[in-house]
């Protein structure tokens, strides 16, 4: 007796709906994705083995390093309401004027390190030309001409106007090699205005560390 043959059919997947939802993931992700932009003052912080992670939002970083040989002082704000009520503080105390289009450029920098005067001119630039060496020459905060201590009122009037619950966060971004006295400076600016608790930022030291 024959035997019967089955006959083999086609076992064919038309991909073509899989393909379109790849694409239109793919297409998202590039026009939600932001380029993460070089920091300005890189520092290296010294290493710890504390790994107490700071908050997301409500925090105001302030920076504080070397370039070519002079020291700098960088600020930077987490919210984005945040760093716009203390432009709207900084525009009222030094009678400097900003378009909207400037506020929303400001409202986009992580953290700058400029004088007043000199912040329209850095927002007129590309973010990619802000990070370049020497564009940024630190913000003044020695006993002169203390701009710091200005934006850090600024920051925390913005928080308390906008509904702030709990007071802003403070963290001093400092490179391993920084000299003691320029970051007591900077911590003597935050106590000049009670804010006595705050963090320091370091990097993490591993277990087989010497």
């Amino acid at each position: 007796m024959g035997k019967i043959k089955m006959q083999k059919k086609s076992t064919s997947i038309d991909m073509t709906a899989m393909c379109d939802v790849a694409f239109l993931l793919l297409t998202f992700f590039i026009l939600t994705a932001t380029a993460k932009v070089p920091e300005p003052l890189p520092v290296d912080t010294p290493s710890s083995t504390v790994q107490t992670k700071l908050p997301e939002t409500g925090l105001v970083t302030i920076t504080v390093g070397k370039s070519d040989g002079k020291e700098q002082v960088f600020f930077g704000m987490k919210d984005r309401a945040i760093r716009s009520g203390a432009l709207e503080y900084i525009s009222s105390k030094y009678k400097v004027d900003f378009t909207d289009k400037e506020k929303t450029e400001f409202e986009l920098m992580d953290e700058f390190g400029v004088p007043v005067e000199g912040l329209k001119q850095l927002l007129a630039m590309k973010g990619t030309d802000r990070a370049k060496k020497g564009v940024q020459p630190g913000m003044p905060c020695d006993s002169i001409n203390n701009q710091l201590q200005d934006w850090i009122q600024g920051a925390r009037k913005a928080n308390i106007e906008n509904g702030g619950t709990k007071e802003l966060q403070f963290a001093i971004k400092g490179d391993a090699k920084e000299e003691y006295p320029q970051i007591k400076r900077i911590m003597d600016i935050l106590q000049d205005q009670k804010i006595n608790s705050f963090n320091l930022v370091t990097g993490l030291r591993g277990k087989d560390y010497n």
